[in-house]
């Protein structure tokens, strides 16, 4: 009878948590409105019911998330509030300038992206629950202050001036660092959904590159300077178009860097059963099925984001489609994953063939993604290097 008992209390408390999540994001959607009505348009009205949606279904059943949004909320309200309407507060006051300040809270998203990546790892080698337990405290803490960063930078972008204000979607430097948050942020999903911690240092890696690329850019051309924005991104396209398109970058990404854990694994199976890494990772099966939902995850938000952008190139240039490089890109990209799927999906192939395209579609997808940018020119060229 206790037992049964502590069990119900257990039942009503998470549903006490799922309906006071809800209506907290109905309720901050709800007042967003209010105080913001007289600025915003139909389009805008519809982003913010559709992100307080959005939020109350991913934080419903995940308690990680919901202290994420919390956190992030709060305290980028604290560094909002702070500025005020003084700017130059960034670099006098203590914890704007060494905390919260945009570029300060990347800063520490950086060095905790890699020392998360590093305790994963560790764990992984040295079967620590507790060390693998730390390195996804630690991913947490990166994306939480990853997240605060770009919503501080927005409104920083409104304090130089109402005329430069934009969403940080805008260039390579703030996409990399969006492509680090959406892709920590699923990579923990999938982590408590599967209930293992063993594939985080390989996930990691792929964020520590993107984490070491966005700092050499950062130092190395300056990319961190607020720029206006070019007349084709002064549009609300850009609040939907180019997030949708990254949760399928960083999805695609977290599929191929299992698919590398995979073809490791299932390469010392034969030769060494026992090592570490053959029985540390999880089973093949599992491994392959992660694959699966992550490409198919990723496929459908870049075809609403490729959607999207069609949508957006009407309006901006009079034609759905131009066959600019990155279009054409973002199509091969397209049809790769449409491959993959269908293959899997009709053919029922899986294992190491499929886990060596995930590997290559990640080369595929970085070219759309970086190399139109280094190695071509077209109406898409907001992110030279």
């Amino acid at each position: 009878m206790r037992n049964r008992i502590n069990t119900l209390n257990i039942d009503n408390d998470t549903a006490l948590a799922q309906w006071s999540w809800r209506g907290l994001m109905a309720i901050a959607a709800v007042v967003l409105l209010m105080l913001y009505s007289s600025v915003f348009d139909s389009y805008e009205i519809g982003i913010v019911v559709l992100t307080a949606v959005s939020l109350a279904l991913l934080g419903q059943n995940w308690s990680g998330f919901r202290r994420h949004v919390i956190a992030v909320t709060l305290l980028s309200f604290l560094s909002i509030w702070r500025y005020g309407q003084d700017l130059a507060l960034g670099e006098t006051d203590f914890f704007l300038n060494y905390i919260l300040a945009s570029q300060s809270a990347f800063m520490w998203m950086s060095a905790l992206f890699v020392m998360a990546t590093v305790a994963y790892f560790a764990g992984l080698f040295m079967r620590s629950d507790f060390t693998e337990k730390v390195a996804s405290a630690l991913t947490w803490s990166a994306a939480t202050m990853g997240m605060i960063g770009l919503m501080v930078r927005w409104r920083e972008s409104y304090l130089i001036s109402h005329d430069v204000g934009h969403i940080p979607v805008s260039n390579l430097y703030e996409v990399f660092i969006l492509f680090a948050v959406i892709t920590a942020l699923l990579y923990l999903f999938y982590e408590r959904r599967y209930k293992t911690r063993s594939l985080g240092g390989f996930v990691l890696l792929v964020i520590s590159a993107a984490v070491a690329f966005q700092l050499w850019y950062t130092f190395g051309k300056g990319a961190h300077e607020i720029q206006p924005l070019v007349p084709a991104l002064q549009s609300y396209w850009m609040k939907i178009h180019v997030p949708a398109n990254f949760v399928g970058y960083g999805a695609f990404a977290m599929a191929a860097m299992i698919g590398v854990a995979y073809l490791i694994k299932s390469s010392i199976e034969k030769i060494r059963p026992q090592n570490v890494l053959a029985t540390g990772l999880p089973d093949l099966s599992v491994m392959d099925d992660l694959m699966y939902k992550s490409i198919a995850l990723g496929f459908a938000f870049f075809t609403v984001a490729t959607v999207l952008g069609a949508l957006w190139a009407a309006e901006a240039w009079g034609g759905y489609w131009s066959w600019d490089p990155k279009e054409t890109w973002a199509l091969i990209v397209w049809l790769n994953y449409a491959a993959w799927l269908h293959m899997r999906m009709t053919k029922g192939w899986h294992g190491r063939p499929m886990a060596w395209w995930a590997v290559i579609g990640l080369f595929v997808t970085l070219f759309a993604f970086l190399g139109v940018n280094m190695f071509l020119s077209g109406l898409h060229s907001y992110g030279t290097l």
